[in-house]
C-alpha cells in the first residue's frame, strides 16, 4: 500500500507527451498574438457584441467536434439535464460573456504588450475567489508572488495613464476604455474561473460540455442586453455584421480556439505548466509587437516585465503545501 503513495507525482512536466508540449506551444503563441491580431484584423466600426456572439458560436462547434472526435457526443442525451447545466455554467458563462466584451474594449485602446500583463491580474482574483469559494489557501511564496504582480500593475497603470511609450495620444481613453475594462474584467476572470473549478470538482462536469453550456447561456445573456445596449442600437440601426470584412474572422475563430486549448492543456498538464504557457505568451507578445508594430515597450512596461515573469513563476511553482500530521 505504501507502494501506491508516490503515484500522483506522475504527472511532472518532465514526462509531458510531444501532444502536451504541441498545445502548450500553440496556447503560448495564440495568446501572446491574440492582442495584435485583434487589433490588425478588427476594424473599430466592427460592433463588440456581433464579435463576441460569433466568438462563442465558434467555440460550440469546436467543442461539438471535439466530443464528436473522443466519443462522449453520445452520452450527453442520457446524462444532461437543463438544472444541472444551469447550475454548473449558468453564472460562470454570464460573467464570461460580460468579460469578452470588456477585453475587446480594451484590445482597442491599449499597446498588445500592456494588455497581456495587465490581464496577468486575473490570477491575484482567481487566488482570492478560489480561497472564498473553495477554502484554498496561499502559500507564503505565493503572497509574495501576488504583490509582486499588483506593483507591476500600478507601474503599467502609471506608465499608460501619462501616455509615455504608448501609441494613443489621449490618457484617459486610455485609462477607462483601456485599463479599466482590462482590469474589470480580471476580476469577473477570477470569479469565474473560481466557480468553473467548483463546477468541474463538484458537478463532474466535462470541459467540453462546460465550453458548450457557457457559450449558449452565454450568448443568451447578451443578446437580452442588446435590448437597450448601445451595440443592441447598433445593431438595430446597422445591422449585425456591421464594418466585418473576412478577414474579420481570423480574431474571432483564433479566441474559439484559445478556449479550447485552455481547457486542453490546463486537464492535460496542469496549472503549473499552463502558468509556464501564459508567461510564454508575454514574450511572444513583446517580441510580434516588435516585428510587426515597431514599438519598443515603455520604460513602464520594461520595469513590470521581470516583476510579471518572476510573480507568476513563483505563484505556479510554489503552492500552499498541507502539513500532514505523523502518527
Amino acid at each position: 500500500m505504501a507502494a501506491k503513495k508516490p503515484k500522483p507525482p506522475a504527472p511532472n512536466p518532465g514526462t509531458m507527451s510531444p501532444r502536451v508540449w504541441f498545445y502548450s506551444s500553440l496556447l503560448a503563441f495564440q495568446y501572446g498574438a491574440q492582442p495584435l491580431i485583434s487589433k490588425r484584423f478588427t476594424r473599430r466600426e466592427v460592433i463588440v457584441t456581433s464579435s463576441v456572439l460569433t466568438c462563442e458560436v465558434a467555440k460550440v462547434v469546436c467543442a461539438l467536434i471535439l466530443m464528436a472526435k473522443d466519443g462522449s457526443l453520445k452520452k450527453l442525451a442520457k446524462e444532461w439535464t437543463l438544472m444541472g447545466s444551469l447550475t454548473a455554467s449558468g453564472l460562470p458563462a454570464a460573467i464570461y460573456a460580460l468579460q469578452n466584451s470588456l477585453l475587446q474594449i480594451s484590445y482597442r485602446n491599449l499597446d498588445s504588450l500592456t494588455f497581456s500583463m495587465l490581464n496577468q491580474t486575473k490570477i491575484i482574483f482567481t487566488a482570492l475567489f478560489t480561497y472564498v469559494i473553495l477554502s484554498q489557501r496561499q502559500s507564503i511564496q505565493q503572497i509574495g508572488a501576488l504583490f509582486l504582480l499588483i506593483m507591476a500593475a500600478v507601474l503599467l497603470s502609471i506608465g499608460e495613464g501619462s501616455s509615455k511609450g504608448s501609441s494613443s495620444g489621449d490618457p484617459e481613453l486610455i485609462l477607462f476604455y483601456g485599463i479599466v475594462p482590462v482590469l474589470v474584467a480580471s476580476i469577473l476572470s477570477g470569479l469565474a474561473s473560481a466557480l468553473c473549478q467548483w463546477s468541474s470538482q463538484v458537478k463532474k462536469h466535462s470541459p467540453y460540455l462546460m465550453t458548450i453550456e457557457m457559450s449558449i447561456v452565454g450568448s443568451l445573456c447578451l443578446l437580452g442586453s442588446t435590448y437597450k445596449s448601445p451595440d443592441g442600437e447598433a445593431i438595430r440601426r446597422h445591422g449585425f455584421f456591421y464594418g466585418w470584412t473576412p478577414l474579420t474572422l481570423i480574431p474571432v475563430v483564433a479566441n474559439a480556439l484559445c478556449g479550447i486549448l485552455v481547457g486542453l492543456v490546463t486537464s492535460l498538464a496542469g496549472g503549473v505548466r499552463k502558468g509556464f504557457v501564459i508567461v510564454s505568451a508575454l514574450v511572444v507578445t513583446a517580441m510580434l509587437q516588435f516585428l510587426f508594430e515597431g514599438k519598443p515597450p515603455s520604460l513602464y512596461c520594461l520595469a513590470a516585465f521581470p516583476l510579471v515573469i518572476g510573480s507568476i513563476s513563483i505563484y505556479q511553482k510554489y503552492p500552499y503545501q498541507v502539513k500532514k500530521k505523523e502518527a
